[in-house]
């Protein structure tokens, strides 16, 4: 019975119910995994009508029952063994919606996580592993899984890509950094203005540098420039960038040194992993009282 129903949930796609959305599944030492599920409908959800189930050997194993929990219309969910965990070690997560519960332990090395609704019909299957994050990241650990588009099968490999590093390489609670909900036509770096005065009186004391990326899995180098050249603050090495961000500077160099007041050149790298470049430059000023 096990073995029919684990192989009739192959390619399955949820309708009208929840989504699984982010896994993380190697947390740093010391820390928890998590899970997060998605609403996409219209009406919220109690989360007791769905369980997880431990996958193992290829087969069905051990239920975990979910707790009350209403997950609101278009929201999120998360699941995790230690909330505390998760909400000291990713920024803006929302504690309301970070639920304590059981969940399977899963492997360093690859698994499954196996979404069911409360009579044990498998809802969503996402079989991981260290080959969906990016081949540029040196060490995994705190570094979830997001999901790039509910409207995709959730057990499609390219459909889930690891969480960017101007995220804090994990989105519990928030929409997913590597959404490929929110594509532009081409790359495009805005500044929130052409000016930054740190001097502290709260008005431009900082440059918020905002993106959208038509693809996920770009990194960038991210710098400015003095006008004869010279690099006064690097902002961001080999960055893993979500599809949507922002970037701040607070108008200094190198730590918080006082910058000339005059014209800085904001340069930015950005390449994938099948070598493809793109330099873009946008000229801001100092303005020192």
């Amino acid at each position: 019975m096990l073995m029919a129903l684990a192989a009739a949930m192959e390619g399955v796609h949820a309708q009208g119910g929840l989504l699984l959305n982010e896994l993380l599944y190697q947390p740093r030492s010391g820390e928890a995994e998590y899970v997060e599920l998605y609403n996409p409908t219209n009406e919220a959800i109690d989360l007791a009508d769905y369980q997880i189930i431990r996958w193992v050997n290829g087969a069905l194993g051990t239920s975990y029952p979910l707790p009350h929990h209403t997950v609101g219309a278009k929201d999120y969910v998360v699941l995790t063994k230690d909330a505390a965990s998760v909400t000291a070690n990713y920024a803006g997560v929302l504690m309301g919606k970070v639920v304590e519960c059981t969940l399977p332990p899963y492997p360093n090395d690859g698994g499954a996580v196996v979404l069911a609704d409360a009579v044990g019909t498998v809802v969503e299957r996402l079989d991981y592993s260290s080959a969906m994050h990016s081949l540029l990241l040196r060490n995994k650990a705190g570094v979830s899984l997001e999901r790039r588009s509910t409207e995709r099968p959730c057990n499609e490999a390219s459909n889930w890509f690891s969480a960017s590093s101007t995220a804090g390489y994990g989105t519990p609670t928030l929409p997913n950094s590597q959404s490929t909900e929110y594509l532009a036509e081409e790359a495009d770096f805005e500044l929130s203005s052409e000016i930054v005065s740190p001097d502290g009186d709260g008005y431009q004391d900082e440059l918020a540098i905002d993106y959208r990326l038509e693809e996920s899995g770009i990194h960038a180098d991210m710098a400015i420039y003095d006008a004869g050249g010279r690099p006064v603050r690097r902002l961001l090495n080999a960055a893993l960038l979500g599809t949507y961000g922002s970037i701040v500077w607070d108008g200094r160099g190198e730590r918080g040194s006082q910058l000339p007041q005059g014209r800085y050149v904001l340069v930015v790298k950005l390449y994938d992993l099948q070598g493809t470049r793109q330099t873009i430059r946008r000229h801001v000023s100092v303005v020192n009282p």
